[in-house]
């Protein structure tokens, strides 16, 4: 609610006004600022730059800021599992597999 451009929207970012670029950021480096946040998501390209490589370093921000889809993905990763959590899931099938009298072809495990 209440959220300002970034100030490198609009193609702005492409553009070689940097000094417009870092004063129109100021709002929204501000925001960034007060919400303590360690963590940015930006929406798109420009935003992540502008915030990444202008507002951070002029604005002393110390965020870290990341695409959506990164953010979706840093979530994704599952760390492998033990040899003793595998054959705890595997017994844990086997009994489900006997309880509910399930038979598969052995070649699938």
């Amino acid at each position: 609610m209440n959220n300002f451009c970034c100030g490198g929207g609009g193609g702005a970012w492409a553009m070689p006004y940097v000094a417009e670029r870092i004063f129109y950021g100021r709002i929204k480096a501000k925001q960034i600022m007060d919400t303590g946040a360690d963590l940015v998501i930006a929406p798109c390209h420009n935003c992540r730059d502008q915030i990444m490589k202008s507002l951070v370093k002029e604005y002393d921000l110390g965020v870290e800021v990341k695409y959506l889809w990164e953010l979706v993905a840093d979530s994704l990763i599952v760390e492998p599992w033990s040899e003793e959590e595998v054959k705890k899931a595997h017994e844990m099938r086997d009994a489900q597999f006997e309880r509910d009298g399930i038979v598969l072809d052995e070649e699938f495990f």
